[in-house]
């Protein structure tokens, strides 16, 4: 429950720090505070690297098995506490109760305990010093644990900068990890106000003890840290937006599609980097798909406690123009409501909208990103061939609801976090 007389500090070197300067952390529940966070400046930054670089040494070389441990206990207590955190989400970014407590919570402990078990098969390769770590709010404990917990399961020490609009959730991360007996220095997190971020940002990456950079975020604000990482000849993760497509074929199970496509695009209400964006039907089954659409859609309405709620009142006319935009191009309105009646809606509650028929010159379709698609068909053998030829991250066969492993997780994704070393002997 909100109480605005809490102020999130940071976690520095093991401690909790509070200083005077501060921000609000506003609910799209209530468009209200809901509490404060310190706000960090770039001195309070480069203290935060300073503290995880002397931790770096020993910790490289704990042994996987104390690694392990530690993820594992985190993930307990998590777990544990699951309603409490589930709760923070819901303040801090209007989450609905099923998509914070079960979903983005479960599926941060599952990840948690996924790493653990990875560590003790890390071979060949020295883990990659301090990282700097900077993340999203839209899923805030699955995007701190793949953060965190990757390059703590590496053997490495990272600073972390929370999202301005969750601080408290990732707060929550660190201190499981903190009750879980990680030695101090190893995980630190800081926040900041907006305005403040990118110089808190450039003073971690300028740091020479700092020696790869992840981040997700927008392609605007990527561009701005990889022009910084470039500068400094320091290697950068990034997971971007991106506007996602499934294609529902002929012989596809359409009832199927149709729930997949409204589950992947309306969850957490639509905010979400892999979610489904736009759909591509074959033009023999599109009115047939389309009923389909409209019959889960309304079923789905009649089932909400609530109209789902969008991030901030910021975003809320901008959705509402690209709606608006996408019916002036000779769109179709579906299912849903047009941007007029959008913004009539109360507080930064927002209609799930289905278009049909959108022009490619429309706003809503101008993206050349795609971090993950979906291929609906009956022959898994052309769902295949189709998949290799689609320029995206990951491509799901018949599903959109996959958490989405890659580089950014699971074996590949702590590799990003290690270097591989070259020994010679000369014998």
């Amino acid at each position: 429950m909100a109480d605005t007389n809490i102020t999130v500090p940071f976690l520095i070197n093991g401690r909790e720090v509070n200083t005077p300067s501060t921000f609000p952390v506003i609910s799209p529940l209530t468009t209200k505070g809901c509490w404060k966070a310190v706000s960090a400046t770039p001195s309070q930054a480069i203290e935060a690297v300073e503290a995880a670089q002397p931790a770096f040494p020993s910790w490289a070389k704990s042994k996987p098995s104390v690694r392990s441990a530690i993820l594992l206990k985190a993930a307990d207590i998590m777990e544990t506490n699951i309603e409490e955190y589930a709760g923070y989400m819901m303040d801090e970014m209007g989450a609905d109760r099923g998509t914070a407590r079960y979903f983005v919570t479960p599926l941060a402990i599952a990840m948690c305990r996924d790493l653990a078990g990875r560590i003790s098969s890390i071979c060949g390769s020295v883990p990659a010093v301090t990282q700097e770590g900077q993340t999203s709010r839209n899923a805030p404990y699955v995007f701190g644990i793949r953060s965190a917990a990757t390059a703590i399961a590496t053997g490495n020490t990272t600073v972390l900068k929370s999202s301005e609009l969750t601080p408290r959730c990732y707060w929550t991360i660190g201190k499981a990890l903190k009750e879980a007996g990680l030695p101090e220095g190893v995980f630190n997190i800081i926040s900041c106000r907006l305005e403040d971020a990118l110089l808190v940002v450039n003073a971690t990456i300028k740091h020479p003890a700092v020696r790869i950079i992840n981040f997700t975020g927008s392609a605007s604000t990527g561009r701005k840290v990889a022009r910084v990482c470039a500068e400094s000849l320091k290697p950068c993760l990034m997971e971007l937006g991106g506007k996602n497509a499934a294609i529902v074929l002929e012989d596809a199970d359409l009832e199927k599609a149709a729930s997949e496509c409204l589950a992947g695009a309306f969850l957490n209400a639509g905010q979400i980097f892999m979610g489904t964006d736009r759909i591509l039907a074959q033009y023999s089954i599109g009115p047939q798909f389309i009923s389909a659409l409209n019959a889960h859609h309304s079923a789905t309405a009649k089932q909400l406690a609530s109209l789902p709620n969008i991030i901030s009142t910021a975003s809320k006319p901008r959705l509402a123009n690209l709606v608006s935009d996408a019916l002036s191009h000779g769109a179709q309105l579906v299912a849903g409501k047009g941007s007029h009646d959008q913004t009539g809606v109360p507080g930064t509650s927002f209609v799930p909208t289905i278009l049909g028929n959108v022009n490619s010159s429309s706003k809503i379709n101008s993206t050349p990103y795609g971090l993950s698609a979906a291929v609906f068909i009956k022959g898994l053998r052309r769902g295949f061939a189709i998949a290799k030829k689609l320029d995206t991250g990951a491509v799901h066969i018949n599903s959109m609801t996959s958490s989405g492993w890659g580089r950014f997780n699971a074996d590949e994704g702590m590799d990003e976090f290690l270097v591989k070393k070259c020994v010679t002997l000369d014998d």
